[in-house]
């Protein structure tokens, strides 16, 4: 689970909703803005655990949609009959072979909360995120139908080349911090639509 700090509004709302972490919060206000989700959707969230986002993408896309959850960390089960696991590193083909199996068919949102561990050394941490975004990319369109959306979380010293590679792929790419990330922070996601094969895979 998630730790709360009291003090924060975001954290308070997320433990007094049931949510599994603070970031549901943020999901649910790049939700609002947005319009990210549909009842009957497919979605895919990479990164997944504790678990807030599979909260949140299981509840908007209700009982006839199916959320897949992949993280290299074990999940604890949400007992949500929409909600699939995988335990496993997005960046491994089988891993990625058990997520289209597990879809059972193409996605229509993919969600990618990746963190890489950081080690305070900016040039090798810029590089670990710039990594987990390619992979995030990668898998995005093996599982996505055309015209679908990827939301990826970024950090400021990569936004530039990530927002680069996502539009040679998606026809719109937009950046954008959800009203509750903490001040100071330099995480932010950038909303990919509109998934264009004719573009091919970014090198």
């Amino acid at each position: 689970m998630a730790r709360y700090r009291p003090q924060d509004s975001a954290y308070r709302d997320a433990r007094n909703r049931g949510y599994r972490s603070r970031a549901a919060i943020k999901l649910e206000e790049l939700d609002r803005r947005f319009r990210l989700f549909r009842p009957g959707q497919r979605v895919v969230d990479l990164g997944c655990w504790p678990g807030g986002w599979l909260q949140v993408a299981a509840q908007r896309v209700g009982r006839t949609g199916k959320v897949v959850g992949v993280d290299v960390r074990k999940v604890e089960p949400l007992g949500l009959p929409n909600v699939l696991l995988i335990e496993g590193d997005v960046r491994r083909e089988d891993v990625r072979r058990a997520i289209r199996r597990a879809l059972g068919g193409p996605a229509d949102v993919v969600l990618a909360d990746l963190a890489p561990k950081l080690t305070g050394i900016q040039v090798t941490d810029a590089q670990r995120q710039l990594e987990l975004v390619e992979a995030a990319i990668a898998a995005g369109l093996e599982v996505l139908k055309t015209g679908g959306c990827l939301l990826v979380k970024l950090f400021s010293p990569v936004e530039a080349e990530a927002v680069a590679l996502l539009e040679r792929c998606f026809t719109r790419v937009e950046a954008t911090r959800p009203p509750s990330t903490r001040k100071g922070s330099a995480e932010i996601y950038a909303l990919a639509r509109g998934l264009r094969r004719d573009r091919g895979r970014p090198e």
